[in-house]
C-alpha cells in the first residue's frame, strides 16, 4: 500500500481509504496507526531515503519500518524485523539529524526549500510543517456557542481528549488525538464541524450581516459557507459556487445538518458561466478561497509537497488569477471581496493581490487586523494582510487580503442601474435552498436586521469571465 501511496497517482487519504475498503477486517485501532505510519514515511521521506540506502532488500520495506518505528514501541516492531532489519534500524535512530542539510533534515524538495528559505525564520516554518496537526473543531453559532459546548464536554466523554478554546478564532475548540467524532452526538446534530482555526477566521474577514447576498466561489467541501451562513443567521442569500457537482453533492448533508436554509450549491462551469454574469455586480460580499498549491496544510497533506511541482504552481497561478477577476466582477460598489489561499507562497498569496490591484483600481486594499479587532478577535499582523503560520500561531498557513469596491458615481444612468441591482439582488438563479424544519424555526426567531445597501453600478465590460478550476 505504501509503494501505492508513493506513486503519487492519488491523494495519500485517496489511496489509504480505498486500501482499508479493500481490507475490512483491518480494526480500527490497527488503521489509525497504519495511516500515522504512512504520513509520518511522507513527512519524512527524503531525510528516510536516504537512511534507506545504506540497508538491504526492498526499499519500500524500509521506508515502512521508519514509519512503523515511528508509531510502534521498539520492542513491537523488533518482532517483525530480522537481526539485520534490527541492526540497521539501530544505526539509522542513533543518526544525529541535526547534522544533515536542511532541504534533507526537514525532507523538503530543492524547489520547495528554495522557496521557503526566502521566507522569514524558514527553518522554524519548516520543522512546523513536518508536526502533526492538531484537529481543530468549530462551534455552529446558529445552535449553540463555544462555553456551552466546552461545559457539556467537561462531563462527558470528549472530556479524554482535552477540549480547548483556540487563542484566535470565538468559534474553534482545539483537541489532541484523533477521536471518532463524526459519531459524537454533538457533530450528527449539527452543532459542531471539523474545521482548522485559520479557516474560521476568513468567515470573520467576511463580515457578512443578516439580509445579504454573500458567495463562497470556491466552496469546495462547504466549511467556509457553514460559518458564513450561521453568521448571516439563515437569512440572505448565499450562494456556494463550486466547479465540482461531486464537490457540491458532498458537502448537502453537512448544510442540511447546520439547520441552514440560506444555501444555493450552484456547480459552475469552468468559464463563461451564466449564472455567474446574472450575479455581476450584485453580491455584498464575495469570498474566494482560491485552489492553490496547499503548501499551507503540510501539516495535514504532507504528500503535497512531493506532489507540486514549480510547473504546477505556474498554472495554479494563472488559474488563481483568472477566477480572482471573475469573482470580482459579483461585487456590487461599496461591496467586499475577500481573496484567500492556504499557501505560504508570495506568488500565490500577497503578489495575486498587488497584480489584481493595479488592475482594478476601483478596488482598495482594506486592514485585516482591524476586521478581526472589530469582532473582537486580537491577531498582531506585520502589514495589512493576513499571513498565519504553524510555528507562529499554530493554524495550518493562510493568507487574506480584504478588498473594498469603491462606491458608484452619483449620475443618472447609475442610479439607475443601481435601482435595478438592488431589485434583482435577491432574485434567484437556478439552484435549490437546502431547506429544513429547524432552519426555518430559527428564521422566523431571528429578529429582523436590514442592511444598508451601497449603490450599485454595471460591471465594466471589459472584466470577462475567464477559466476556473
Amino acid at each position: 500500500m505504501l509503494g501505492e501511496v508513493l506513486q503519487w497517482q492519488y491523494p495519500a487519504d485517496a489511496v489509504l481509504s480505498h486500501w482499508f475498503r479493500g481490507h475490512k477486517q483491518v480494526g480500527q485501532r490497527d488503521r489509525g496507526e497504519i495511516a500515522e505510519a504512512v504520513f509520518d514515511v511522507l513527512r519524512h521521506l527524503r531525510r528516510y531515503r536516504q537512511f534507506a540506502e545504506s540497508g538491504q532488500g526492498a526499499a519500500t520495506r524500509r521506508l515502512a519500518v521508519l514509519g512503523l518505528a515511528s508509531v510502534w514501541p521498539r520492542s513491537t516492531l523488533d518482532t517483525g524485523l530480522d537481526e539485520h532489519e534490527r541492526g540497521w534500524l539501530d544505526y539509522v535512530q542513533a543518526f544525529v539529524v541535526a547534522d544533515l542539510p536542511p532541504g534533507v533534515r526537514y525532507s523538503m524538495p530543492d524547489w520547495l526549500e528554495a522557496r521557503l528559505t526566502e521566507l522569514p525564520q524558514a527553518e522554524s516554518l519548516m520543522q512546523a510543517l513536518n508536526q502533526t496537526a492538531p484537529l481543530d473543531l468549530r462551534v455552529n453559532p446558529l445552535k449553540t456557542d463555544r462555553k456551552a459546548v466546552l461545559g457539556a464536554w467537561a462531563q462527558g466523554p470528549e472530556a479524554k481528549w482535552a477540549p480547548k478554546p483556540t487563542p484566535y478564532s470565538p468559534w474553534g475548540i482545539r483537541i489532541q488525538g484523533r477521536p471518532p467524532v463524526n459519531r459524537w452526538t454533538s457533530f450528527e446534530r449539527g452543532d459542531i464541524e471539523v474545521q482548522d482555526e485559520g479557516s474560521q477566521l476568513l468567515a470573520a474577514l467576511v463580515a457578512p450581516r443578516r439580509g445579504e447576498m454573500v458567495i463562497d466561489y470556491c466552496a469546495g467541501a462547504g466549511g467556509k459557507t457553514l460559518l458564513l451562513g450561521a453568521l448571516m443567521r439563515s437569512t440572505g442569500r448565499l450562494y456556494a459556487f463550486d466547479v465540482s457537482a461531486a464537490r457540491l453533492a458532498r458537502a448537502k448533508p453537512r448544510f442540511a445538518r447546520s439547520g441552514l436554509s440560506n444555501i444555493v450549491p450552484v456547480a459552475i462551469a469552468e468559464q463563461h458561466d451564466q449564472r455567474v454574469k446574472r450575479l455581476r455586480g450584485k453580491a455584498h460580499r464575495v469570498l474566494v478561497d482560491a485552489p492553490c498549491s496547499g503548501l499551507g496544510t503540510l501539516r495535514r497533506n504532507p504528500d503535497l509537497k512531493w506532489r507540486q511541482h514549480p510547473e504546477s504552481l505556474q498554472q495554479l497561478c494563472a488559474t488563481q488569477a483568472a477566477i480572482l477577476r471573475e469573482a470580482a466582477s459579483c461585487v456590487r460598489p461599496g461591496g467586499r471581496l475577500v481573496y484567500a489561499s492556504c499557501s505560504l507562497l508570495p506568488e500565490e498569496n500577497e503578489l495575486q493581490v498587488r497584480a489584481f490591484l493595479a488592475e482594478h483600481p476601483e478596488f482598495t486594499l482594506l486592514d485585516a487586523g482591524q476586521i478581526l479587532a472589530d469582532r473582537d478577535i486580537v491577531l498582531t499582523l506585520d502589514g495589512p494582510m493576513l499571513h498565519l503560520r504553524p510555528d507562529v500561531h499554530g493554524t495550518d498557513g493562510f493568507f487574506a487580503a480584504v478588498m473594498q469596491r469603491g462606491p458608484a458615481a452619483a449620475d443618472q444612468a447609475t442610479e439607475s442601474a443601481s435601482a435595478r441591482a438592488d431589485e434583482s439582488a435577491n432574485e434567484p438563479i437556478d439552484a435549490p435552498m437546502v431547506d429544513t424544519a429547524a432552519s426555518r424555526a430559527a428564521r422566523q426567531a431571528a429578529p429582523a436586521e436590514t442592511p444598508t445597501s451601497p449603490v450599485a453600478v454595471p460591471v465594466s465590460s471589459t472584466e470577462t469571465p475567464t477559466a476556473l478550476h
